[in-house]
């Protein structure tokens, strides 16, 4: 038997196999009127076929708490009646398909209001674009030379926030999703929070690790009184701000050190899968991407702590990825560019590791 194919059991939820979706912006929403925010049929295609290709558990795209922590005006919200209704309809066909449906909530702090990647690679919307609005961040730190300068968040407006995170996460609920995970990497608000780069703070929320980690275990704290006990809440990280790494580098970051710390302190409030990524707080951060350049840094905390761990970066052939599970590295591996190119490369694994695909029975005659 495969070990990326041997289900996994978290809480009341059985994922079927080892092989998920990691959250990847389509930036397809519309921008404003009535569907603001609500997904698509395109979020609906997406997301399905990559089902219908045999995942385990599928996580529906960084999805904003509020309307300015979208990273673009058309990113997907879960703030209101309608983009719920539109959602339910996306987590009963990922479960109807035998995927187990997932969200990712997020804030995208002082990195939102940018255009689409594709559209000026996504440069930064001003409150003059029409679309844009000033973005919110712990400090007043623009996230590059071209990007609005942040408004330094109040302590009100953090409550605010937290509240946003707690009210979508019951949202996601009755639609139907059976994960939910918090986002807490890739230099969005969360990470902002964490790391004594970006969190320059002299107040209950800044300076020591308690401070810095507060927000995010108040975000935690929130999702899990309202996310019911019986299913399962993932954190994403970014496990490393890629600066210490450097020796040519003298700024202070997020290290692993305080994601193995940190991950001790998701464990006693609830969190039941570290998601461990890396970079995207500093914008000119060294990074040498080979393939599964991010997985040692799952395999410590899996090996430090008792937190399950998916590991995620570049980690494309089916024996690469039954590996990293088999050797004990990683719980589950979060497949996102690769799934782009190949949505069916869950069954394309399974046929090569002598596993059974799970495909559709309309396509019995494959």
């Amino acid at each position: 038997m495969s070990a990326l194919f041997e289900p996994l059991t978290l809480r009341s939820v059985t994922v079927p196999n080892r092989v998920w979706m990691a959250p990847m912006c389509q930036y397809s929403a519309a921008a404003d009127g009535p569907d603001r925010g609500a997904p698509t049929d395109w979020h609906l295609a997406h997301l399905g076929a990559r089902a219908s290709g045999g995942l385990g558990l599928a996580l529906a795209e960084a999805t904003a708490v509020t309307p300015e922590g979208r990273i673009s005006p058309y990113d997907l919200g879960l703030w209101n009646d309608r983009q719920q209704e539109a959602f339910a309809r996306i987590a009963r066909f990922l479960a109807g398909q035998g995927t187990v449906p997932g969200i990712q909530l997020a804030h995208a702090g002082r990195k939102a209001s940018t255009e689409r990647t594709w559209v000026e690679r996504g440069a930064p919307l001003t409150p003059g674009d029409g679309h844009g609005w000033r973005p919110v961040a712990p400090s007043p730190l623009p996230f590059a030379a071209a990007h609005t300068t942040p408004a330094e968040l109040t302590r009100e407006q953090i409550a605010e926030i937290v509240r946003g995170f707690a009210d979508s996460a019951r949202r996601a609920h009755e639609a139907g999703f059976k994960v939910v995970e918090v986002h807490g990497a890739h230099g969005y608000l969360i990470n902002e929070f964490l790391s004594p780069f970006t969190n320059r703070r002299t107040d209950e929320y800044g300076g020591s690790f308690e401070g810095r980690t507060r927000f995010a275990l108040e975000v935690v704290d929130a999702v899990r009184a309202v996310w019911p006990d019986e299913l399962p809440l993932f954190f994403r990280i970014s496990a490393t701000d890629w600066l210490t790494e450097n020796p040519e580098d003298d700024r202070e970051g997020w290290t692993a050190d305080d994601t193995v710390r940190f991950a001790k302190e998701l464990l006693g409030r609830g969190v039941d899968l570290l998601d461990t990524s890396t970079g995207g707080n500093a914008p000119d951060a060294r990074i040498e991407a080979v393939p599964g350049y991010q997985v040692p840094f799952a395999e410590r905390v899996k090996k430090e702590t008792d937190l399950p761990v998916g590991a995620v970066g570049l980690i494309t052939e089916p024996r690469q990825a039954e590996q990293i599970v088999a050797s004990g590295q990683a719980d589950a591996v979060l497949l996102g560019r690769e799934l782009l190119r190949r949505p069916y490369w869950a069954n394309e694994a399974a046929a090569e590791l002598g596993a059974e695909p799970r495909r559709p029975v309309q396509y019995h005659r494959a």
